[in-house]
């Protein structure tokens, strides 16, 4: 986003946002009585925010053993080899998203960071079988390009998205 004056957030729609990130589901009534503000006022904020790319989506937050899968994390550092515009260009185009689908598998989440790892991947899986040759597949598409993966295994979300995870007995299990 620019820094243009029409573009910036405003308090209002700040508070706006912070009902929707609790609960994207509410509807614009329930979003207007929390924050104290008209229907049509934040009606035309979240238009607003989605047309400038604030808000880019919407989701459920989803218990991924109900469905009868795994939480997998990927940690990826890359190599000092200068990245091909070949292989920009296949990371650009999200042909991991094509081969990860291919496998029964979504991409959750995909973060390009800075730290000890360079990119970090999270995805729910059949198992940590279907979890490891996803991460094969990631170092054959980009031979050379990567130094080291480490996969892990989520064993509890405390909290996913901004939401409290409702079943807290399990945490005292595995704890």
């Amino acid at each position: 986003m620019e820094n243009d004056e029409s573009e910036q957030i405003t308090k209002d729609e700040l508070e706006i946002l912070t009902e929707l990130q609790k609960n994207s589901n509410e509807s614009v009534d329930a979003i207007a009585k929390h924050c104290g503000f008209s229907r049509q006022k934040v009606w035309r904020s979240i238009k607003r925010l989605e047309e400038n790319h604030l808000i880019w989506g919407y989701t459920a937050v989803v218990d991924d053993e109900m469905k009868g899968l795994k939480h997998f994390t990927l940690l990826i550092k890359r190599s000092y080899r200068p990245l091909e515009e070949k292989t920009a260009d296949v990371i650009i185009k999200r042909k991991l998203d094509d081969l990860a689908s291919e496998m029964g598998i979504t991409i959750e989440n995909s973060y390009y960071v800075h730290g000890k790892y360079d990119w970090i991947i999270t995805f729910p899986a059949q198992d940590i079988r279907y979890a490891k040759k996803f991460s094969e597949v990631i170092l054959n598409l980009h031979p050379g390009i990567i130094k080291e993966i480490e996969l892990m295994q989520t064993l509890y979300f405390v909290k996913k998205y901004q939401a409290l995870n409702p079943n807290a007995k399990k945490l005292k299990e595995i704890i």
